[in-house]
């Protein structure tokens, strides 16, 4: 087994701003996606560095506390797009459509992530993500990290319809949950949680080990991608 691929570019550090949220209940539900795909998503993927931004709706939730029905992933080529004067300017005066959503919107959380391996693109558009989320002690982080490199990614990349997986080390000062890592495995569907081939990468020494540790017991959900937006092409 080969252990996945880590970005290398110099002088860049790929990253994940990953947020869930929904609006009250009785809330514009129409309004909320407007905002989110016609202004919200549009303005950030202005900004340098912003690669890709994907809305997700929750399908199934295995574990962890109660979420949001909705997450959108902002994919950046460099978590330095986030300290940018263009991205500061947007969240010091984010607009009052902006400011009146955040400030009504409920189970709201928003995390910075910087990449830790990614296995690559795949060559099929997925119709499902898997989102794992661990909150790892400092103690257990490089068990954590070898199984997951080592063993549990390379057994996943072999059950029929697992595309592609990318993870994360979560930075501090985030809001929701103390998760430390995050984990997006893109599925060609929800039927690749069911393979076999699934199970057997989840039955292994190393695995077992470290699920009778009680941080173990993390926040899991299935999501479908809703919405996907790029940066605008620019003509010379």
């Amino acid at each position: 087994m080969s252990a996945p691929a880590t970005r290398a570019d110099a002088g860049a550090t790929a990253g994940l701003l990953f947020s869930q949220m929904q609006p009250p209940a009785g809330g514009d539900l129409a309004d909320f996606h407007d905002w989110y795909e016609s202004e919200h998503i549009p303005a950030r993927m202005a900004i340098p560095g912003f690669e890709q931004a994907v809305r997700y709706e929750l399908a199934t939730q295995e574990g962890g506390p109660e979420t949001a029905r909705w997450l959108a992933c902002y994919f950046l080529d460099d978590v330095a797009a986030l300290e940018t004067p263009e991205y500061l300017r947007l969240k010091a005066d984010p607009g009052e459509r902006t400011a009146r959503m955040l400030a009504s919107v409920d189970l709201f959380t928003r995390y910075i992530c910087d990449q830790l391996s990614d296995t690559g693109r795949a060559d099929e558009q997925p119709h499902a993500l898997l989102a794992i989320a661990f909150a790892v002690p400092g103690h257990d982080e490089d068990e954590f990290n070898g199984w997951y490199e080592e063993e549990h990614v390379p057994l996943l990349m072999q059950v029929p319809g697992w595309l592609r997986v990318r993870r994360y080390k979560v930075r501090p000062g985030s809001a929701g949950p103390p998760w430390t890592h995050i984990a997006l495995h893109e599925l060609r569907s929800e039927e690749a949680l069911s393979r076999p081939e699934r199970a057997a990468a989840r039955d292994t020494p190393r695995r077992d080990a470290l699920a009778k540790r009680d941080w173990f017991d993390s926040g899991r959900w299935v999501y479908r991608p809703i919405h996907s937006a790029a940066p605008a092409a620019t003509t010379a």
